[in-house]
């Protein structure tokens, strides 16, 4: 049986995944639509590829045939994972993919209960969504068992991919996200705006609908959350600004063109990524007003998605745990992203 069929394969996070996959010795399946791209990134590893878009059950059954994990790199999430999952549902294969869209975790959640029966793990956001933000919450959910209320906040160097550029552009239209007394309800874009600090200096973020809103509180309990990206004071203006124009946004031609612009985004080069890097920082307090507080320093988001979501797939494999929803801190432990590469607690 083959392990592992990579779905997106010729995407820009999927080939940074193929290709420290083929350095592991996993030899993975490449999936994807595009035969030509598909085969120009198989030959010269010697990977077998299967190609089969989403819109045929029977068609991606068939091409599930002798797979144990699925990870889906193939963007925007909220088309391709349900199909995917489904699929896997029905053929007993695992189902994992790279995304922070909080759609599609709760789409993911509320399979928990037929994956258990299956038998199968359903893993959503193994990357850098939401890898190291989920871990962290878990850490200050040790630190502070009693609290009630959760910011999460991180600063990404380095650039989108065009697939995170789409997805961006994509959720404008829905506005933002939090978690308020246990419930997941839209708030405004850029609805709330603070301040953290690195290296001695002040930076300015502001509320984004990142996936932790739902899987924080799977993880912890914990029934507030916000979460924060560091931006220019500018550009948390312009968001604002913005607000006025959701209804417009949310029209399709508008949708599919700020889609279409996004996507020319070509993703970080390689030495991009490696000159720079990630922080994260996640602070928690209780009904008193006692306060934990944590920060992680990580390295390019692509380059820790890579090894994140390559480690959870050597686990299942290694583990064979029971079958259901997880997050990344319930499969893998609060101290899993400590595990990988250049992680440093700060």
């Amino acid at each position: 049986m083959t392990p592992l069929l990579i779905y997106g394969a010729n995407g820009y996070t999927g080939r940074l995944i193929v290709a420290e996959a083929v350095r592991r010795g996993l030899k993975p399946v490449l999936g994807g639509r595009d035969r030509d791209a598909l085969d120009a990134l198989a030959e010269p590893h010697g990977l077998t590829r299967r190609v089969f878009a989403l819109d045929d059950p029977t068609e991606i059954a068939r091409n599930l045939d002798g797979i144990q994990i699925l990870l889906n790199c193939a963007g925007p999430f909220s088309r391709t994972c349900a199909p995917l999952l489904e699929a896997c549902l029905v053929n007993k294969v695992h189902y994992l993919d790279i995304t922070g869209e909080i759609d599609v975790f709760a789409h993911c959640h509320a399979t928990h209960r037929r994956a258990q029966h299956e038998g199968i793990v359903v893993f959503p956001g193994t990357g850098f969504d939401v890898v190291p933000t989920d871990c962290l919450a878990a850490m200050l959910k040790q630190k502070l068992p009693d609290a009630t209320h959760l910011v999460l906040a991180f600063e990404a160097g380095g650039g989108p991919s065009p697939g995170t550029a789409r997805t961006s552009a994509q959720g404008m239209a829905r506005g933002g996200r939090a978690r308020i007394d246990g419930i997941v309800v839209e708030v405004p874009l850029a609805w709330k705006s603070r301040c953290f600090e690195r290296d001695g200096q002040t930076r300015t973020a502001m509320t984004i609908p990142w996936g932790d809103v739902y899987t924080a509180h799977v993880s912890t309990g914990i029934a507030n959350v916000e979460t924060y990206m560091v931006l220019p004071e500018i550009t948390i203006a312009r968001m604002r600004w913005i607000r006025h124009l959701r209804p417009l946004l949310a029209l399709p031609p508008v949708r599919r063109y700020l889609e279409e612009r996004a996507g020319r985004t070509p993703g970080p080069s390689a030495e991009r990524r490696e000159r720079t890097h990630c922080h994260v920082w996640g602070e928690v307090r209780n009904a008193s007003g006692v306060q934990a507080a944590l920060a992680l320093r990580t390295p390019n988001g692509y380059d820790l998605t890579v090894t994140a979501c390559l480690g959870i797939v050597e686990a299942i494999l290694a583990r064979r745990p029971a079958g259901g929803f997880y997050t990344p801190s319930q499969l893998m432990g609060a101290d899993y992203v400590l595990s990988l590469p250049g992680v440093t607690l700060i």
